[in-house]
């Protein structure tokens, strides 16, 4: 396994990753986390779709300050989205 400044492989992720230790993992502790990476990016998209129609009929209506709000929203949802997305090709699971 490389070092915490290398690149990981798909194959790092599945044994999973250093310096997790759980005493009572064997002695009924909880199972180890895992990322949601999936439900994340199903909200991520949801938000970006539900704010930019926000944004759009807010424009629409005249309530500027609104869609300003929506829109800054949305954008940070996208890059949320386009985070989520990178890091589930880099194989991480979730």
């Amino acid at each position: 396994m490389p070092d915490d400044r290398g690149r990981r492989s798909r194959e790092d992720y599945e044994k999973g990753l250093p310096d997790y230790h759980d005493l009572t993992a064997g002695l009924g502790g909880a199972a180890p986390a895992r990322s949601a990476l999936t439900l994340r990016a199903l909200l991520a998209a949801f938000g970006l779709v539900v704010c930019a129609v926000g944004a759009v009929l807010a424009w629409r209506v005249g309530v500027l300050w609104l869609a300003v709000v929506l829109a800054v929203v949305a954008v940070i949802a996208l890059v949320d989205l386009g985070w989520v997305l990178y890091r589930k090709s880099r194989g991480e699971p979730g």
